[in-house]
């Protein structure tokens, strides 16, 4: 499964710089809000699902070599970390949707993570 057609099925906005997504294939993904959690537990490639939205998840998702981040809950973004992520080729993704339904639906569409 594509990152786009993650994005298209769960109606995600993309809120970083535009890219061809059909080309990007996460191999997991992971759900955690703590920063030393997604660092223990995310595998490399992974989507990671979090309400958190300020300048260390860019960080931590640069480190870890993540596919994407998805952020829920209508969590607002303030222009520097979107910023950083673009300099950090790093795809921020939201939704208004809660991350336990995030990750619901990215299980149905197949999306596991092999760390189980």
């Amino acid at each position: 499964m594509t990152l786009q057609e993650i994005i298209e099925a769960l109606q995600l906005k993309v809120l970083t710089q535009d890219k061809d997504f059909s080309q990007v294939t996460p191999a997991g993904g992971y759900a955690a809000d703590l920063l030393s959690c997604v660092m223990a537990g995310a595998q490399r490639k992974a989507i990671w699902v979090t309400l958190q939205a300020h300048l260390n998840i860019v960080a931590v998702a640069a480190l870890l070599d993540l596919s994407a981040i998805i952020i829920t809950e209508g969590a607002n973004l303030d222009p520097e970390t979107i910023a950083k992520a673009n300099e950090e080729e790093i795809i921020l993704l939201s939704t208004d949707k809660s991350t336990f339904y995030v990750v619901g639906k990215l299980w149905e569409l197949g999306v596991r993570n092999s760390r189980q």
